[in-house]
């Protein structure tokens, strides 16, 4: 199949993914992937064969091959997907359609919806950025997406921030290695030779051992609570609940991304069990979640897991009012987002370690309003989750609140300390990202490249793993989610040799000084928050009028 042809089918909405130089049309798969509708949206237009071998299992990769319709020749240049944004051109072959047809194709294409504000910085070639290499053979060399470009008078303080998105760019364009089609496509092929070295050491075989020893913690953990609460001691046994939930959460994280069995149903039939039935949050939110998590890492956006407006914002880019293609909605920089963004260095942690309830709300969110699929392999998930729930606030909210605790303050008490307690697990997840880049350097971006770029590593001795769930090493878990946790220090030599080999810098940190990055970029933003009010009080005295900031 030609490009054209390809970009004319996806003009006319149809959703077409490259995978192993086969062309997909996953339109009928829809409202069956149990990762959720958005994940495969965000790889429209795309070769997306690293995105499905790294987060798919092989029977699933087979199974993708009864959506092929054709194949493609060479190298594939990517296009900026709908959901990002991205126009496409129909076809406007005359001897196929009338004048009217071809009118009304235009207008489609002219009339996608854009899922953010333009900015000069995206819309237009940024010439005085700094690139690595001028190849004319390569177009793509430039982060360079479209050619709409805002010629209204700044009215919002929109100058500054693309400023600061120029400035950020920039600094990744020279720390990175260039996001030409013909650089990416060899970063690609080297991060197939490293997944074939993972597999060849035998990494994606889960440790059976390991998670014996874990399950002998949970059961430790809360045969303590409930030994703490039968003698009234009631603040220990809350936390003894809260370090069960948290150790819990890991053996979630696995059976969501498979890295148990490998088996589909089985993994999640575990997950749920662990996720729900015990921990009252819904793994099917989290699986729609992180699915999009992983493939737009970082991107203000797509990404929901730095999308926390009003409460944090970790780029300047939040502060211009996106639209979220995730949340559907816009993320208002309001007043009070302007409040909290202020103080939100030190709002930071006590926020974190509420989390909890937060994520109670995404779960009834997600499993009221059955965003999950209805049809398919997953459909019966949703009736074993609300079993799940049901079985969640039994045990706990009347079992144990109720009928164990004596009075109304012991009840909020335990229920305050037990999900404090499992706040730490909020802070390792976003230290991982909420420090690293959050640029937007173009569709032709490896899918190594992206996720080595905004995702760090913390580096602590092993005898630790087991506080941190060996999730401290987020880097190498984006490049390969389906390897079992205990297995990615064993993998961390491999990824050291693959971005000595590219060129790709590998973020490790210790927590602290991970920890103290993550406030750091909080307080630039805030910093940053604080000119832009400035500057748009500038703009009212001058009567609308922008002046050059530097």
């Amino acid at each position: 199949m030609s490009r054209n042809e390809i970009e004319s089918r996806i003009a006319g909405g149809q959703k077409i993914v490259i995978f192993n130089q086969y062309v997909l049309k996953v339109d009928p798969w829809l409202p069956y992937h149990p990762g959720g509708e958005k994940a495969l949206l965000h790889m429209v237009g795309k070769d997306a064969t690293d995105e499905i071998q790294a987060l798919h299992s092989k029977a699933a990769q087979e199974q993708m091959m009864r959506y092929r319709i054709g194949k493609i020749d060479g190298f594939w240049t990517n296009f900026r997907p709908p959901i990002q944004g991205g126009a496409f051109r129909p076809s406007l072959d005359a001897n196929n359609v009338d004048c009217e047809e071809l009118h009304n194709r235009k207008m489609l294409a002219s009339s996608t919806p854009i899922s953010r504000s333009p900015s000069p910085v995206f819309d237009v070639d940024h010439d005085g950025l700094r690139r690595r290499g001028h190849d004319e053979d390569h177009p793509t060399r430039t982060a360079s997406i479209s050619s709409q470009s805002s010629v209204e008078p700044d009215t919002t303080g929109m100058s500054y921030l693309d400023a600061l998105t120029r400035e950020q760019v920039s600094l990744d364009i020279d720390k990175y290695p260039g996001v030409d089609l013909v650089t990416q496509h060899e970063i690609a092929a080297k991060y197939k030779r490293l997944h074939q070295a993972i597999m060849d050491e035998g990494l994606y075989e889960c440790s059976r051992t390991a998670y014996v020893f874990e399950c002998c913690r949970y059961v430790g953990l809360f045969a303590a609570m409930f030994i703490c609460l039968i003698y009234r001691q009631y603040v220990l046994g809350a936390v003894f609940l809260g370090l069960a939930w948290h150790q819990l959460v890991f053996l979630a994280h696995d059976a969501g991304h498979m890295g148990i069995t490998h088996d589909y149903q089985i993994d999640t039939a575990i997950g749920i069990f662990v996720a729900d039935f015990i921990g009252g949050l819904s793994l099917g939110w989290w699986k729609r979640n992180h699915n999009v998590h992983h493939i737009v890492t970082n991107a203000p956006e797509h990404d929901p897991d730095i999308e926390h407006i009003p409460l944090f914002a970790v780029t300047h880019r939040l502060l211009g009012s996106l639209r979220s293609t995730y949340y559907d909605r816009v993320m208002e920089y309001d007043a009070f987002a302007k409040f909290m963004l202020r103080i939100q260095a030190w709002t930071y942690y006590p926020l974190l370690a509420l989390g909890r309830f937060n994520l109670y709300r995404l779960s009834w969110d997600y499993l009221i309003a059955r965003r999950g699929p209805r049809r398919g392999p997953g459909a019966w998930h949703w009736y074993l989750e609300i079993a799940g729930q049901f079985f969640f606030w039994a045990w706990f909210g009347y079992g144990i609140l109720y009928k164990m605790l004596p009075d109304g303050w012991t009840r909020f008490m335990f229920v305050m300390v037990s999900h404090v307690t499992s706040s730490p697990l909020h802070v390792q997840i976003v230290l991982s990202h909420f420090a690293m880049s959050t640029s937007d350097l173009g569709p032709q971006e490896s899918f190594a490249q992206r996720m080595l770029r905004t995702t760090m590593d913390v580096d602590c001795p092993p005898w630790l793993d087991f506080i941190h769930g060996g999730l401290q090493f987020q880097a190498i878990h984006h490049l390969f989610p389906r390897v079992p946790r205990h297995n990615l220090r064993k993998a961390q030599r491999l990824v050291v040799e693959f971005c000595r080999d590219v060129g790709i810098p590998y973020a490790l940190y210790g927590f602290s000084d991970g920890n103290k990055a993550v406030i750091g970029r909080l307080s630039e933003v805030s910093r940053q928050a604080a000119i832009l009010a400035k500057c748009q009080q500038t703009v009212a005295r001058n009567g609308g009028v922008f002046g050059h900031h530097d």
